[in-house]
């Protein structure tokens, strides 16, 4: 008798025991898309408000080697023309949201610049842009470099050319800021910059998307500075 009620309340333990990991695993496996995904810059902010942006960007790679950027005269569309055709094609594309996350873009990709954070860059560049920000983190980290910027203010940012290149929406955008840099040499020594100088940096940037595609993320394919 003593055995048999022994083994009767092994049985209700391992039932319970078996009841609560089931409950355990049904709650732990509870994780909508968005818990694994790098929120979308460019998406429609939320209606109950705007998100102000984060003071610190950073001076990006190869600025004063890169090409600079002349309107092409062969092309007398208007900016307007441009973003009809866009709209044409993806009919979600709205400007205003589109310079929002465009803006937020340009504090998330400098940021991660600044820390090193390549994970975050990879989704948000081109390969070949991103193959130049990763050549240039690694380079900074093995000098022993640390890049020391303040946006001071980001005073533009405008959208100079818009078009549809067969299913591809192509957009530049002109950012005007006031930064102060400072680069670090491994011993704390200012090598390059003035951290009590202010300068105003334009940037040419210019974002591309497939509108057939269902990622509604635009990637940066290329970055130019204007005359």
């Amino acid at each position: 008798m003593g055995d048999g009620s022994i083994f009767i309340e092994i049985v209700i333990f391992a039932m319970i025991a078996a009841f609560l990991v089931y409950r355990l695993r049904s709650v732990l496996g509870r994780r909508s898309g968005e818990e694994r995904q790098r929120p979308n810059p460019f998406a429609p902010p939320p209606a109950q408000g705007r998100v102000d942006l984060p003071d610190n960007v950073i001076t990006l790679p190869d600025r004063g080697r890169a090409a600079t950027w002349t309107p092409n005269p062969d092309e007398p569309r208007s900016v307007a023309d441009g973003l009809v055709q866009i709209h044409g094609a993806d009919p979600s594309f709205d400007e205003k949201h589109f310079l929002q996350g465009a803006r937020a873009a340009f504090d998330t990709i400098v940021g991660a610049f600044a820390r090193g954070d390549t994970a975050t860059l990879r989704p948000l560049l081109a390969d070949e842009v991103y193959d130049q920000f990763a050549a240039a983190i690694r380079q900074r980290a093995a000098a022993g470099e640390r890049l020391e910027t303040r946006i001071i203010k980001l005073k533009d940012a405008d959208i100079i050319d818009a078009r549809l290149d067969g299913r591809t929406a192509v957009v530049t955008i002109q950012f005007v800021s006031e930064q102060v840099n400072v680069v670090r040499d491994a011993a704390g020594q200012v090598i390059d910059g003035d951290p009590d100088r202010t300068d105003e940096v334009e940037d040419i940037w210019i974002f591309a998307r497939n509108t057939r595609a269902r990622d509604p993320n635009w990637m940066l394919t290329e970055t130019r500075t204007p005359h």
